[in-house]
C-alpha cells in the first residue's frame, strides 16, 4: 500500500488563519474541516490584521498561516518578510482575489498561494507541498512588493517587535546595526542604511553618512561651535532632545528644510 504524499511532509498542524474579512476567514475553516482527514490540522487562532497576526504566530505558536495579501493595515507580503525575523519562520499559504496574471508576480520558492474563491482540491493541493519559509523568501518577497513597508521589525528575547515607520525620528547606522529611535525608546535593527534610503526616500532625509532622519520631524537647524573654533550645523528633531549633526556635505539641506527654523 503506497504511503499518502503527505505523509513525507513536515508536520504542520498549528494553523493561524489571517484575513481582515470575517466571511473569509470562516470559508477556510470549513475547506480545512473538509480536509481533515487526510489533513489534520488544529486552528489555534484568526487574526483580522497583520500586527495581531504577528502577535499570535508568536503567543500560540503558528507554524502554518492562511495569510490574504490585501489588507488594511498591512498586506500579507509585508507580514511575511516581518515573519522571517523569527526563529522558526511559519509556513505560509497565500489567498488572494487577484486574477492568475497578477498572482504570477509574487510566487515565491516554497510559498504557495490560493486564489479566491478557494476550491478544496486546490487547498490538499498546497497543503501537500507547503514548506517553512526559506531565508532566502525575503528578497523575493521585496520584489514582489516594491511599494515601501508600513512597519520595520525587530528581533528582542527571541520575539520579533513591529516599529511603526511613521514613529521613526531618525535611524543611525552604528558598527553592525543600525538604531531607530522613536519619541518613545530606541531599538536595534539589522538593515542597511543605503536599502533603507531607496525604500523611504521620501519620508526620511539623509543628514550625514551615517544618519537618516525623518524629514517630517525636522523643526530647525542650531549652528555648533568646536573647541577649535570650527563650527558645524545640528539638526533639531521634534520629540526628542538629541542634536544629530550634519555633515559638510550635507549642509545644503539646512537652506533647503531650515524654512526660517534656522538658529543661529
Amino acid at each position: 500500500m503506497s504511503e499518502h504524499p503527505a505523509a513525507s511532509a513536515p508536520r504542520l498542524s498549528r494553523v493561524l488563519i489571517v484575513d481582515d474579512e470575517a466571511p473569509a476567514r470562516r470559508r477556510m475553516r470549513e475547506l480545512l474541516d473538509d480536509c481533515a482527514q487526510a489533513y489534520p490540522v488544529e486552528i489555534v487562532g484568526e487574526a483580522e490584521s497583520g500586527r495581531q497576526a504577528l502577535a499570535l504566530t508568536q503567543t500560540l505558536h503558528a507554524d502554518l498561516l492562511f495569510l490574504d495579501i490585501r489588507m488594511a493595515d498591512m498586506d500579507g507580503l509585508e507580514l511575511a518578510r516581518h515573519l522571517l525575523k523569527l526563529p522558526q519562520p511559519p509556513a505560509v499559504i497565500f489567498t488572494t482575489a487577484y486574477d492568475q496574471h497578477a498572482v504570477d508576480a509574487f510566487e515565491v520558492h516554497a510559498i504557495d498561494y490560493l486564489l479566491k474563491p478557494v476550491r478544496t482540491a486546490r487547498l490538499m493541493a498546497a497543503l501537500e507541498k507547503v514548506r517553512p519559509l526559506p531565508p532566502a523568501a525575503d528578497q523575493a518577497l521585496e520584489r514582489a512588493n516594491p511599494r515601501a513597508r508600513r512597519h520595520l521589525s525587530v528581533s528582542e528575547r527571541q520575539r520579533v517587535i513591529l516599529v511603526p515607520v511613521d514613529d521613526i525620528v531618525y535611524l543611525k547606522a552604528e558598527l553592525k546595526y543600525l538604531t531607530i529611535r522613536t519619541a518613545e525608546r530606541e531599538y536595534l535593527l539589522e538593515e542597511s542604511l543605503t536599502k533603507l534610503e531607496e525604500e523611504f526616500g521620501d519620508r526620511f532625509v539623509r543628514i550625514h553618512r551615517n544618519s537618516l532622519v525623518a524629514r517630517a520631524l525636522i523643526e530647525g537647524f542650531e549652528r555648533k561651535s568646536e573647541e577649535d573654533g570650527d563650527t558645524h550645523w545640528e539638526v533639531v528633531l521634534r520629540g526628542i532632545p538629541e542634536r544629530l549633526p550634519v555633515s559638510r556635505r550635507q549642509q545644503h539641506l539646512v537652506r533647503e528644510l531650515g524654512r526660517g527654523k534656522v538658529a543661529l
